[in-house]
């Protein structure tokens, strides 16, 4: 076992000496099946597989492991296992699919928009024409739905084409702004969900527009707390990122601001469009909040991304911070 396989497994060669490979990999289905079908066949076998979290390592990780008969002289015939850690590598993949996601999903929806807007104002100004000839109220109500309609319909245009002009951005403290949206969603909470908070003091003040963000952090956090269905956790976690890559460019520091609930989780059918807009398993959902907050955060130069599973939910949200800004607990 070299030093990478120590740190990989989180165990040292002389603990893990005498122990069965299996033991140590949590006696993994997959892995027996491979150790199995090189030990009968002497061929080489090469698959992907999940290492579960461990106290040294907090995430599930990805790694490319290779199995393949060794020969020595001097011993009996051994097995040679190596494995890659390529958890980063896949999510520098995922994180660009993301992005090429929210760029197709962003200019459809504005193409959309627009061709939904320009009738709508005509719709709008005939119906106030047309209740200005009429005498009866009763009638007038009928105008009255279609007017109301007509701006119920323009303001979700409006949600769709994004907000407009430059950023307003000022030196911001996270966990300010963070403690606001729990200000804001604590009545819809209920007294059965619990809110957890990770911050993590050192993180320094972030150029940002506090308005957008504030938008961005309130639709995720409602999202979780719909998704509980009145019982569950949700927690808020900061942390700052060294040497992160976002797209093609990687930043020296990040932070990353975290909401994740201890619900049933994003089913996998609806976990490679859950960033498009009007995609939603709520019965009563639009499917903006998180094209919108996607949205919000690009245009800081970050990124929203997640990972789910039952009892596990967690959007990360990532934005490049400028070295040199003093921190703030």
């Amino acid at each position: 076992m070299n030093p990478a396989a120590e740190n990989l497994l989180s165990i040292s060669e002389s603990r893990a000496r005498r122990q069965s490979l299996l033991q140590i990999f949590g006696d993994d289905d997959e892995l027996r099946d491979i150790l199995g079908r090189v030990i009968e066949t002497g061929a080489t076998y090469a698959s992907e597989m999940r290492l579960a979290p461990t106290e040294v390592h907090a995430e599930e990780r990805l790694v490319d492991c290779r199995v393949s008969m060794m020969q020595r002289a001097t011993h009996a015939d051994a097995l040679l296992v190596e494995m890659l850690d390529v958890t980063r590598r896949v999510k520098i993949s995922r994180e660009n699919a993301l992005i090429i996601q929210h760029g197709a999903g962003r200019q459809m929806i504005r193409q959309l928009a627009h061709e939904i807007k320009n009738p709508l104002g005509g719709l709008r100004g005939a119906a106030q024409l047309l209740e200005r000839q009429l005498d009866s109220d009763d009638l007038k109500e009928y105008t009255a739905v279609i007017i109301s309609e007509a701006d119920r319909l323009a303001a979700l245009v409006d949600t769709l084409l994004g907000p407009g002009g430059p950023l307003n951005k000022q030196p911001q403290n996270v966990h300010e702004l963070l403690e606001y949206v729990i200000r804001l969603v604590q009545p819809e909470l209920g007294e059965h969900i619990s809110v957890r908070r990770d911050y993590d003091p050192g993180l320094p003040e972030i150029e940002l527009d506090r308005a957008q963000l504030v938008q961005a952090i309130l639709n995720l956090v409602q999202n979780a707390a719909v998704v509980l269905e009145g019982r569950g956790t949700i927690t808020l976690r900061t942390r700052a990122i060294m040497n992160f890559t976002i797209g093609n460019h990687r930043h020296p520091v990040v932070a990353s601001i975290e909401i994740e609930d201890d619900g049933p989780g994003i089913s996998l059918d609806m976990q490679d469009s859950v960033f498009y807009p009007l995609v939603t398993s709520k019965a009563e959902g639009h499917g903006l909040g998180l094209p919108v907050a996607q949205e919000l955060i690009s245009r800081h130069g970050g990124l929203i991304e997640f990972e789910s599973r039952p009892g596990r939910t967690v959007f990360q949200v990532r934005i490049p911070l400028i070295v040199g800004v003093h921190a703030r607990g």
